[in-house]
């Protein structure tokens, strides 16, 4: 039996209640010129990490990593106790906290008074 129907020629975007995301960028360029407007045009560019305030959370994070580190360091390397390791581990994770957001602080106040110093430059 010959087909009836037109075979579509495009994929159908969206969920099954008909929602579109505005945000994807499903459509190809058409033409070269176009594709290499849309790559000058710098298409989302994130800032770099270091722009970011820091945070308590990275702070967290960064120490307790650390402070696994170092406990597995003290436990493999230095064959100390498990209860001294634990015991040293948890000062040095009080103390990487506090430590880390402070200079992380330090640092971002640096860099931006030199990009304050830059942008007032002409």
């Amino acid at each position: 039996m010959a087909q009836t129907k037109k075979k579509r020629r495009r994929k159908h975007r969206g969920t099954q209640g008909g929602r579109v995301d505005p945000n994807r960028r499903a459509q190809k360029p058409r033409s070269r010129a176009e594709a290499k407007a849309r790559v000058r045009s710098g298409a989302k560019k994130s800032a770099p990490r270091a722009d970011h305030p820091p945070t308590w959370r990275s702070a967290t994070t960064r120490g307790l990593v650390a402070a696994v580190i170092f406990t597995a360091l003290l436990l493999l390397i230095f064959k100390r106790s498990l209860g001294a390791a634990l015991g040293l581990g948890a000062f040095m994770l009080v103390f990487y906290i506090p430590a880390g957001y402070y200079i992380d602080s330090m640092m971002w106040r640096r860099r931006e008074r030199a990009r304050m110093r830059a942008s007032d430059r002409p």
